[in-house]
């Protein structure tokens, strides 16, 4: 079982965040490649229009493999409490969304669009194809 701490946020207000410390020893780590921020901003380079996009609580809609839902356990001071969706603090959060975007918008990547992580740019060399290249983005996720 994972203990909650404390965390300050850049505003002052304190955040409560799992420790999953141990189970980040544990667990082996996913060599999925990660894209960089500097292959998001060569690839964007030679484009006219880009629209940046921010998958907000994307982690928090990628449902746990149910045999792995226990796992993340964490104590309260008032009960036990596990994820079914990924939180935060894994040691593959990043690595397991990466490769669900990639799979997700890969007819996309590097031809209208950039992902690094959960920041996407959608770009378009004229202003007229902009639309279209966003509806297809969105028509993906």
């Amino acid at each position: 079982l994972a203990n909650m701490v404390p965390v300050k946020k850049n505003s002052g207000k304190l955040r409560m965040c799992v420790d999953y410390t141990d189970l980040n020893k544990a667990c082996p780590k996913d060599a999925y490649p990660l894209s960089s921020i500097e292959r998001l901003v060569d690839g964007t380079s030679r484009h006219a229009i880009l629209s940046f996009l921010d998958a907000y609580s994307g982690y928090n809609q990628i449902m746990m493999y149910s045999p792995n839902v226990e796992i993340t356990a964490f104590i309260t001071d008032q009960a036990n409490f596990y994820y079914h969706v990924m939180p935060f603090g894994l040691k593959n959060a990043r690595a397991t969304y990466q490769r669900l975007m990639d799979k997700i918008l890969h007819h996309q990547i590097k031809q209208n669009m950039e992902i690094y992580i959960d920041d996407m740019v959608v770009k378009t060399i004229s202003a007229e194809s902009h639309i279209a290249d966003l509806a297809k983005v969105f028509n993906q996720i």
